[in-house]
């Protein structure tokens, strides 16, 4: 399997469970994420509750969540949303700290197709859910959830020239 980390944080993402696409130049990959019904239990023991005067709902569990896939096995954490000065204050930071860590040719594409990939976000910004890897590093990547028109499930943004793919 493979692990997809933060390569500022360290923090891991999202894995090759989940299958990803390429936009925006490749400078995002857009990763599918689900809602899942988290600690819903149910044991059939064999009896008959409407003949032993039970009620329908008492094999109901009230531990039982819903929770969004990734959010939940990579345990991001959800941040407040972003004005559009303070995504761009962002977006200066992260470009700062990632363009370092990158090869000369990686430094390249990423310098030239980074613009045209913010000012994407930027035009969804209003419709962003913003989180954060599990060590809520300052300086690490944001992960970008939305919900494509009509759908039921979230639908998420990674920063593809952030990213560390690592075995497990």
């Amino acid at each position: 399997m493979l692990v997809y980390q933060d390569l500022i944080s360290g923090d891991e993402l999202f894995s090759d469970s989940f299958e990803h696409k390429e936009i925006e130049n490749g400078m995002l990959w857009e990763v599918q994420g689900k809602w899942v019904v988290q600690g819903a239990l149910s044991v059939d023991i064999g009896a008959n509750p409407s003949a032993e005067g039970g009620d329908e709902d008492e094999g109901v569990d009230d531990q039982a969540v819903k929770v969004v896939d990734i959010v939940d096995t990579f345990r991001l954490q959800e941040q407040p949303a972003f004005d559009k000065k303070q995504f761009v204050t962002y977006m200066k930071r992260y470009i700062k700290c990632l363009t370092p860590k990158l090869d000369a040719e990686k430094q390249e594409l990423f310098k030239k197709h980074i613009e045209a990939a913010t000012k994407f976000l930027l035009s969804k910004l209003n419709d962003l859910q913003f989180f954060v890897g599990e060590s809520l590093h300052d300086d690490g990547a944001l992960v970008f959830a939305y919900y494509k028109e009509g759908a039921t499930d979230p639908t998420f943004l990674y920063f593809a020239y952030g990213l560390k793919e690592v075995k497990c």
